[in-house]
């Protein structure tokens, strides 16, 4: 799903024009961008939590040549899925019917 698909599903059933639901949508990107640059946590209720974490510098390996290399301290953004969230994708995994398989 793309940006575009999200600005389509709102203005299908919201009604705006298509025009002020994208500034609506780009307005609440831009603000979870500029929350978690400042390293804030965003809780969207029923949804989840996006937070960022420190992670130190660390030695590793170039996987094309095999050389030590130093990989170097940088923030990362995490997500962690709310109850209500995860419950649905499992009960919407469960309605699916299974595609059998057989083996080779």
């Amino acid at each position: 799903m793309t940006k575009a698909d999200i600005v389509e599903i709102v203005f299908e059933k919201v009604g705006f024009s298509k025009k002020d639901v994208s500034a609506v949508i780009e307005e609440i990107f831009e603000t979870i961008k500029t929350t978690l640059e400042g390293g804030e946590k965003v809780k969207i209720s029923g949804f989840g939590n996006f937070t960022t974490r420190q992670k130190r510098a660390r030695r590793g390996r170039n996987p094309q040549t095999g050389n030590e290399i130093t990989i170097e301290q940088r923030r990362v953004m995490t997500f962690k899925a709310s109850q209500l969230l995860k419950k649905a994708i499992n009960q919407a995994a469960a309605q699916q019917p299974q595609v059998q398989t057989s083996p080779v």
